[in-house]
């Protein structure tokens, strides 16, 4: 029997300043999105279809569910185990700049382990923003998820 989702919601944004466009590509290109995120994708996000996202340095990958593509506007995923719902929504500003948006939701999870899941997706997510913004606006590639948890440091 399939745990019952709580109402619980991660949400994480940040302006890039960049077209969405161009914002949105770097989610979707694995090429570029492993400069600040994931260090291997087996390939572009495209509707209805299931890519795998590794990151090599904790020996930890995930399937990832492409539910709905618009493009420059939402990604909608899902991924985890237990699944959860995470949308990715690009607005693009009249400055050309654009404000991302992430909402994670249908965690299953309850009491500590709720909360638990809710500060890693919200920690996590806003790292990805974090880098995202170095990486599109300035060429850095910060090294924030191979760093987050250095080995002899943290298991995660």
């Amino acid at each position: 029997m399939a745990k019952q989702k709580n109402s619980a919601t991660v949400t994480a944004q940040m302006l890039i300043r960049k077209p969405a466009s161009i914002v949105f590509n770097a989610f979707i290109d694995p090429e570029i999105t492993r400069n600040f995120w994931f260090t291997k994708g087996s390939g572009k996000l495209e509707a209805g279809i299931t890519v795998t996202w590794e990151w090599e340095m904790y020996d930890v990958s995930t399937q990832v569910k492409v539910r709905k593509i618009t493009p420059d506007k939402q990604i909608l995923i899902e991924w985890g185990e237990p699944a959860t719902t995470v949308l990715f929504d690009f607005q693009e500003l009249p400055d050309g700049t654009t404000y991302i948006g992430i909402t994670n939701t249908g965690f299953t999870q309850q009491g500590e382990e709720l909360l638990e899941a809710i500060n890693d997706n919200t920690g996590g997510f806003t790292t990805v923003l974090d880098g995202a913004k170095a990486y599109l606006e300035h060429n850095i590639n910060l090294n924030l998820i191979a760093d987050k948890f250095p080995k002899g440091v943290s298991q995660h």
